[in-house]
């Protein structure tokens, strides 16, 4: 299958779980909520978006992109279905991105030294897959303790 694929589809799979796990908190509210922590679960939505929409969609796939890291953080109160749709278009952005992708493309330095040190455009995938998944629990439990289905 190649490491394109298998990377498209654990990425699809977990941003698909992240997609049920929006829809599955009780009402828009309870995404913003902070219920103890720094990070509400809608800021933590936004974070991934950002993130995604950055060291994939423009850095591998030349999509144009302006991040603005602290508005992930500070912006409240868009509703579930919205942060949906975005989280729908990361989903397709990432995919379609790495199924582009050639081998020779993995083996590269990926394009910013993000992390303090060069890494191959394969590690740093990893790296955002792991930080994906990260986000992820954390969304699980505020999901939970907002009383989510």
């Amino acid at each position: 299958m190649g490491l394109a694929n298998d990377l498209e589809i654990v990425f699809h799979r977990d941003l698909t779980r992240l997609v049920q796990q929006l829809q599955a908190f009780p009402d828009d509210g309870s995404l913003w909520r902070r219920a103890g922590t720094v990070n509400p679960a809608g800021n933590l939505v936004l974070h991934l978006e950002g993130n995604l929409r950055e060291f994939i969609g423009r850095q591998l796939g030349g999509v144009e992109y302006q991040r603005d890291r602290p508005a992930e953080f500070a912006t409240t109160g868009l509703p579930i279905a919205g942060l949906v749709e975005r989280i729908e278009y990361v989903r397709s952005l990432v995919s379609a991105t790495l199924l582009k992708l050639s081998p020779g493309d993995f083996e590269a330095v990926y394009p910013e030294d993000v992390l303090g040190m060069p890494l191959s455009t394969q590690a740093f995938l990893i790296h955002l897959h792991g930080h994906l998944n990260y986000h992820l629990g954390q969304l699980d439990y505020l999901r939970r303790l907002a009383g989510g289905r």
